[in-house]
């Protein structure tokens, strides 16, 4: 582990070249390491797999399909480099989530670059390793997400601007198109948010710092161009070949997701606080310190790149806040700024330059200490579950419940996770600024290791419930060349595994669009239509949840019978 005292305040580049190929090879290891053992977890998984997919066997990467239908919620850019990871590995499950765990890697680097220029070799090592081992951030890396690219492609363009804003004025025409080049991949990668987040962070900054004079430095016009080259191809191509893709693009996946719950994904106006402090865990707990470093540094030396991290974070995360749509990953690009933030208020502790973190020490303490015997007490769930309804019986039945259905985790995993949060949680309490070098190595140490085994141990007990894997594989050794293989609701990996186009019944979701361009009715059937296919002389396999098969035997004739079982889902047969 690295002694990060032993690193001067220097600014210069000497040893970076160094430190970026050790970041690589030890943080690269919860990235890369057994990345292809998991089944593809719907809906994102099979959903970012499967569309790529259909790109190569069509020869067309302008309009993406999905279950051969259009699908246009995102711009195009993941397909793009999932194809190409496709067409290089194969089509594996390691191919398929490669691009994104090379994204959250590069995000680290990224990173760490950026803290070098703005700070000092030591906070942009920091920077790195807090990023490189907030659990959150590494377990979303291992997804299949729009969301890793966004972040990779915002912090490389807001990182730009403001070094090039404050550090490379005189030469810096190479780091101004670099922002203009990274602005245009967010925008390929997500869509508006790619110029209105830069665009906006950017405003405030110059509003704030009176910083106005840097439009005269930002080679506007040629910038502007190199952005709408990048950018603009695609929108004209697929608008052309599609002319109901603007509207469903830019006024249903931009203006009703901020404003309407359209997608059925409304949360209050706090949900992404306790996401924020789960996800960055152990380092959440240092935030509002941090922030608050930031802020009154303010009119300092290095005030105005704390300012700009400071308003990069709360403009994401007061704009996700106010929207209606809500999903955890939608944190991801403010996890670098608070990584620099956070190694910044770290470093000056180190350094005897600021206050510390008694408070914070104390609470992230008991907290993890807490979740250690928390993680301890699952290796004994129904004894413990049986102790408490001995002491309140009001909970018993829920507590069986709860039993019944929760993921069945190793002795040896709870035991081990368990242990290494309540170490970081005792040293926390023990540390209280006494020996913050100590703290650091020890979240850093003990995070590193839970990134190494929850993936091999936690993971493949949800992979298991919410892929559905199992059964397209044994689909595809019942299935004859006329046989329907029907889903309920989409279950997008089933036409990874299957290689087959699959017919979608209920509630169909994202694959609404899709389904009423073109004459699909045969592939999206109702109720009755599923029922009167089931009586015919057609062999139908039909993948659904238990409860969704509770509500439909009764109308089945022949009677169904159970030919698979994966996760909380089923496979039923007529024949």
């Amino acid at each position: 582990m690295i002694d990060f005292k032993v690193y001067s305040h220097s600014r210069d580049t000497e040893g970076m070249l160094r430190d970026i190929i050790a970041l690589v090879l030890v943080l690269g290891l919860p990235f890369l390491l057994f990345l292809g053992d998991l089944p593809l977890i719907d809906p994102d998984e099979g959903r970012y797999a499967q569309i790529p997919r259909e790109m190569l066997q069509r020869g067309d990467l302008i309009t993406p399909t999905l279950n051969q239908v259009k699908y246009f919620e995102k711009p195009p850019l993941l397909y793009w480099i999932n194809a190409a990871s496709l067409k290089l590995f194969g089509l594996t499950e390691f191919a398929a989530r490669l691009p994104s765990a090379l994204c959250g890697l590069l995000t680290i680097l990224s990173t760490y670059v950026i803290g070098r220029k703005l700070y000092d070799r030591r906070t942009a090592l920091i920077a790195a390793f807090i990023l490189g081992t907030s659990l959150g951030f590494v377990l979303q890396s291992r997804i299949i997400l729009t969301d890793m690219l966004l972040t990779f492609c915002l912090t490389s363009a807001l990182g730009a601007f403001i070094v090039a804003t404050l550090k490379e004025r005189r030469h810096s025409s190479g780091i101004w198109y670099l922002f203009y080049a990274f602005s245009a991949l967010a925008v390929l990668a997500k869509g508006l948010i790619g110029f209105v987040f830069p665009a906006g962070i950017i405003f405030l900054f110059m509003l704030l710092t009176k910083r106005w004079h840097v439009l005269a430095h930002m080679r506007l016009a040629s910038g502007l161009l190199l952005f709408l080259a990048i950018a603009a191809p695609w929108f004209i191509a697929v608008s052309i070949r599609n002319p109901e893709f603007a509207q469903f693009f830019f006024i249903h996946e931009h203006l009703e997701r901020f404003t309407s719950n359209v997608h059925g994904r409304y949360q209050p106006f706090w949900f992404f606080v306790p996401v924020l402090a789960g996800t960055m865990l152990p380092w959440s707990f240092f935030i509002p310190a941090a922030m608050g470093k930031a802020w009154r540094e303010r009119r300092h030396n290095r005030g105005d790149a704390g300012i700009f991290l400071l308003i990069w974070i709360l403009l994401i995360f007061t704009f996700f806040s106010k929207s209606s749509s809500k999903l955890i990953p939608y944190m991801l690009p403010i996890f670098p700024p608070l990584a620099m933030l956070i190694a910044s208020r770290f470093s000056s502790l180190l350094s005897n330059r600021d206050r510390g973190f008694s408070l914070a020490m104390l609470m992230l303490g008991i907290t993890l200490t807490l979740l250690g015997a928390g993680a301890i007490s699952y290796a004994y769930l129904p004894q413990v579950s049986s102790f408490i309804s001995g002491i309140i019986p009001q909970l018993s039945a829920p507590l069986n419940r709860f039993v019944q259905h929760a993921p069945q985790l190793a002795f040896n995993s709870c035991m081990f996770v368990g242990v290494l949060f309540c170490l970081q949680g005792i040293v926390s309490i023990w540390s209280c600024n006494k020996k913050p070098a100590f703290l650091l190595v020890t979240l850093i140490s003990c995070s590193f290791a839970l990134e190494l085994v929850v993936p091999q141990t936690i993971m493949p007990e949800i992979a298991q419930a919410e892929s559905p894997r199992e059964l397209a594989l044994k689909a595809n050794q019942l299935a004859g060349p006329e046989t329907r293989i029907i889903t309920f609701g989409p279950m997008q990996a089933v036409s990874w595994y299957t290689g087959k186009r699959v017919m979608v019944t209920g509630q169909i979701d994202e694959l609404t669009f899709g389904s009423k361009q073109g004459d699909q009715q045969d592939w999206f059937p109702d109720r009755q239509t599923v029922i009167n296919l089931w009586g015919s002389d057609s062999h139908v396999l039909i993948m659904l949840k238990q409860h969704e098969l509770n509500g439909l035997i009764n109308d089945l004739n022949p009677a169904p019978r159970v030919v698979a079982k994966g996760g909380r889902r089923v496979m039923i047969s007529n024949k």
